[in-house]
């Protein structure tokens, strides 16, 4: 998830703009990840260090890995340390930047640290999905919207952004929230849940997005808006809610129940007090997860 995380984090800065991030994304998958990248992530060079090094292996036929031990920046052992690591899906993203000349190896290095340091995160490692880490920054999104933090929400907006990832596809970049009173409707489902409190949680998009959205959902191909793509939207709201009501059940040990899931075209929502509207752009089109209280 984590990767989504840094996404949102070059979009905010302006660091790199959607058309750039989606073309990145879209070729993780395919990507593999050099020993230079590596290197720069665990600190054992810098990006210097791995410029001239790539700058070398251009004119002589050579190893990355040869030229980094024969100028002393990596040892024997520490090059075959490296090229067993695990290394999170970030990193992956970050290189595709630099290949695609988005960014330099040096802003990169500069990027990672500054991205680490305005998030809290520089005493925890991003190598694994920390729950920690992944927590600490989905409370950073109900803080830039002006709400207060709670656990239950925090639960919510890190299993939606684990449910868009496993159902839908990785490929995403959450946008900055935004508190609203009310949300103009285009097409979306709706579904309440009750526990001590009510909240109303909503999915919107346009139709065009609604298709490739279900399509992907459900695995199938749809051409155009109708009940089959309707249908996908509420049973991926459904689930993921129903998900959401067993884990809040198991750890808060709270009653809960769920209202079957409604659709909406065009119009007004509006919950109990206030809505935040956390807009999720994908290559497709952008969908907004609303939760209103």
């Amino acid at each position: 998830m984590f990767t989504q995380f840094l996404g949102n984090y070059l979009l905010q800065k302006g660091i790199v703009n959607q058309e750039q991030l989606f073309n990145a994304m879209s070729r993780l998958s395919q990507t593999h990840i050099k020993l230079g990248t590596i290197a720069i992530h665990e600190g054992l060079m810098t990006a210097k260090e791995v410029d001239e090094c790539l700058f070398v292996q251009t004119r002589e036929d050579k190893r990355f890995g040869e030229i980094a031990v024969e100028r002393g920046y990596l040892t024997d052992e520490q090059v075959n340390e490296l090229l067993s690591k695990q290394t999170p899906d970030y990193i992956l993203l970050g290189q595709n930047l630099v290949e695609d000349n988005v960014f330099s190896y040096e802003e990169l290095e500069r990027i990672l640290f500054d991205y680490k340091n305005e998030t809290e995160l520089y005493d925890l490692s991003l190598d694994v999905e920390n729950q920690e880490a992944v927590q600490s920054i989905i409370s950073k999104f109900f803080i830039m919207a002006e709400m207060p933090v709670e656990e239950t929400n925090v639960m919510y907006l890190e299993l939606m952004f684990n449910s868009l990832i496993r159902f839908v596809g990785e490929d995403f970049s959450p946008l900055s929230p935004m508190v609203l009173d009310e949300f103009p409707i285009t097409f979306g489902v709706s579904q309440a849940i009750s526990s001590n409190r009510e909240y109303l949680t909503h999915i919107d998009c346009d139709r065009e997005t609604a298709i490739a959205f279900a399509s992907r959902y459900a695995k199938e191909d749809f051409n155009e808006f109708d009940e089959y793509v309707v249908a996908a939207l509420e049973d991926f709201l459904n689930l993921h809610n129903g998900l959401f009501i067993v884990n809040i059940s198991n750890s808060l040990s709270k009653n809960i129940s769920l209202a079957p899931p409604e659709i909406k075209m065009d119009g007004i929502l509006s919950g109990p007090n206030k809505c935040v509207d956390f807009p999720v752009a994908y290559p497709f089109g952008t969908i907004h997860l609303l939760i209103c209280f």
